[in-house]
C-alpha cells in the first residue's frame, strides 16, 4: 500500500503535561529512594510515554527498551572505559607532582585522544540502540555497524575541525552527522544523508568570531572612559569597574549564546532537510525564534519552580522536535519488512556516563 505523507500529518505529538506529571514525580521519588539507581528505569518510563504519544503517518511509535538494559550499559561503560580513564588522569597528576612533565604530557595526550574517541563512540552507540528499540508498525531500526570506526572518525574530524582557529568546526559537524545517519537503517531501508556546509551556515558560524572583537573594543572604550573620569574618587571608579565587568560578562555570554543558537538552528535545518529514508524526505521547520522561545520557557520553568520544572524538560524538548519535524514523499508499507540488523543488548551506557546528547 502506497501512502503519501504531508507535513500536516506526517508527525504528530498529542501528549499532555498533566498526563506526564505523575510519571515525572513518581520517577523523581523512586530515584531519590533508590539513591539514583532507579534513574535508568525512570528514563524508560518517560520514553515509553513520549513514544506512545508520537504518531508517524498512521501509527504510533513504541519504545521497547528496558531499564535493566540501560543499567547494564552504564555499568559496562564505567568499568571498561570510565575507570581506566580515571586511572590515567590520576597517573597524570602523580607524574606531574614528581616532576616528570614529559611523561605526564604524553599521558595527557593519550587521555585527551581517548576521551574524544569515546565521545564519538558513545553518541553512535546510543543512536544505534535507540533506533533498535523504536518500533513503528512492529518494525524497528538499527545498524550492523558496531561504531568502532565512527569513534576514530569523530576523533580525527574533531581535531581537524579545531584547526585554523576552529573554522573547520561546521565541516566536522556536518560530516559526522552524515556519517552517523548513513550507517543507520529502519526496516529494510537505509538512511541517506547528504548535508553540506552552505554559505548561510558558514556565515552564521563566522558571527562567533565578531563577538570577542566587539567585546574587546567595548572593554577598551570602557577603560578609556574611566581615564577621562580621573577626577572621580577611587571608590567610585572601583564600583564602576566592578559593575561594568559583571554587566560585560553577562552580555558577552548572552550574545554568544544567541549567536550559537542562530548557527545551530540553521545547522539543524540543513542536516535534517538532507536526510531521507526510502521514498521519504525529512525537514525540520524550527527557526531561531522557535529555539529561543523553547530555551527561555525552559529557563523560566526551572527557575520559577526552584528546579522542580526540570522534570518536564525532556517532555518539552521531545514535543518541540516532533512538532517541528516534517516528512514528504511516498512510503510503500507493503515493502516495509522487519530490520535484519543486530540489536544491541545494552543501553547507551557511555552516553549516560558522559552526559552528551545524541539526537
Amino acid at each position: 500500500m502506497d501512502q503519501e505523507t504531508t507535513s500536516a500529518r506526517a508527525f504528530e505529538f498529542d501528549g499532555n503535561w498533566r498526563e506526564f506529571a505523575p510519571i515525572a514525580f513518581t520517577n523523581l521519588l523512586l530515584s531519590i529512594v533508590t539513591l539514583g539507581v532507579y534513574t535508568f528505569w525512570a528514563k524508560t518510563r518517560e520514553r515509553r510515554y513520549l513514544w506512545s504519544r508520537t504518531r508517524f503517518i498512521d501509527d504510533r511509535l513504541e519504545w521497547t527498551g528496558t531499564g535493566l538494559e540501560l543499567f547494564i550499559g552504564y555499568l559496562a561503560a564505567f568499568f571498561l572505559f570510565l575507570l581506566p580513564l580515571g586511572l590515567i588522569q590520576f597517573a597524570i597528576q602523580a607524574l606531574a607532582i614528581r616532576g616528570q612533565d614529559g611523561l605526564a604530557g604524553l599521558l595527557f595526550l593519550v587521555f585527551y585522544l581517548g576521551f574524544l574517541y569515546l565521545i564519538g563512540f558513545a553518541v553512535y552507540r546510543a543512536m544505534r540502540y535507540r533506533l533498535s528499540r523504536t518500533y513503528w508498525h512492529g518494525i524497528r531500526g538499527g545498524s550492523d555497524d558496531q561504531g568502532f570506526g565512527y569513534g576514530f572518525s569523530h576523533l580525527w574530524k574533531t581535531i581537524v575541525g579545531s584547526l585554523a582557529l576552529g573554522l573547520m568546526v561546521p565541516w566536522a559537524m556536518v560530516n559526522l552527522w552524515n556519517e552517523r545517519w548513513n550507517r543507520m537503517s529502519f526496516g529494510p531501508h537505509e538512511f541517506e544523508s547528504h548535508a553540506s556546509v552552505t554559505g548561510s551556515l558558514m556565515g552564521r558560524y563566522l558571527l562567533s568570531y565578531l563577538v570577542p572583537i566587539v567585546a574587546l573594543i567595548g572593554i577598551a572604550f570602557v577603560f578609556a572612559s574611566f581615564d577621562r573620569s580621573a577626577g572621580s574618587s577611587p571608590e567610585d571608579i572601583q564600583v564602576a569597574v566592578i559593575v561594568g565587568a559583571v554587566l560585560g560578562y553577562i552580555a558577552f555570554f548572552v550574545v554568544l549564546g544567541l549567536i550559537a543558537l542562530v548557527f545551530y538552528a540553521a545547522y539543524f535545518r540543513e542536516v535534517v532537510s538532507n536526510l531521507s529514508l526510502g521514498g521519504l524526505d525529512f525537514e525540520f521547520s524550527a527557526r531561531t525564534k522557535d529555539w529561543l522561545a523553547l530555551f527561555i520557557v525552559n529557563f523560566l520553568l526551572v527557575v520559577g519552580t526552584l528546579g522542580i520544572g526540570a522534570l518536564f524538560l525532556g517532555y518539552r524538548n521531545w514535543a518541540f522536535f516532533v512538532r517541528h519535524m516534517q516528512a514528504y514523499g511516498t512510503l510503500n508499507l507493503d515493502d516495509f519488512t522487519q530490520s535484519t540488523t543486530r540489536a544491541p543488548r545494552q543501553g547507551e551506557g557511555l552516553l549516560d556516563a558522559f552526559d552528551v546528547g545524541a539526537f
